[in-house]
């Protein structure tokens, strides 16, 4: 195996990670802790919040870092991470899902990852902090669902000669 060959698979493997724990996140985990909350019967969201989300946040975060990095040295094997991220010889599908990446690995550590500390109480914070750090990472984390389907579609549509449409 070449070293392209090697940044390409470790890239798909940490973006399956990162994406994968994305829509987890989103349509799994957010309705199931509303589902819990709401069920006096039961262990209440405090099990997923104190056992389940740490953990998956944990790879979340580092799977955004691990997928950004081996994307940016991907970038370096064809035509040059400058090229493609600056458009320094126009605008590239490659280029523009690197951007879409890049704008969901700051919401991950920017916006998600600080306020996810306060809604599950890894931090502390008033109920307001809470019920403010709770919006804007509902927020951050459903615009990158929203996000990630342009990008993975540039970066199919880049290894496939353009987008099918």
């Amino acid at each position: 195996m070449n070293s392209f060959s090697l940044i390409v698979w470790l890239h798909v493997f940490a973006g399956i990670i990162w994406i994968g724990l994305l829509y987890y996140f989103n349509f799994v985990q957010v309705p199931a802790m509303a589902d819990a909350a709401a069920d006096s019967d039961g262990p209440g969201p405090a099990a997923i919040g104190k056992y389940v989300a740490p953990r998956a946040l944990l790879w979340f975060r580092w799977g955004a870092v691990a997928t950004w990095l081996t994307g940016a040295g991907a970038l370096s094997y064809v035509g040059g991470f400058t090229t493609h991220m600056f458009f320094t010889d126009g605008i590239t599908i490659i280029g523009i899902g690197a951007w879409l990446g890049t704008i969901m690995l700051f919401n991950v550590w920017v916006l998600i990852w600080p306020n996810q500390k306060k809604v599950l109480g890894m931090v502390e914070a008033t109920d307001d902090e809470k019920a403010k750090a709770k919006k804007i990472a509902f927020m951050a984390s459903r615009t990158n669902t929203l996000l990630s389907i342009p990008m993975l579609m540039c970066m199919v549509g880049w290894g496939h000669g353009g987008l099918p449409f």
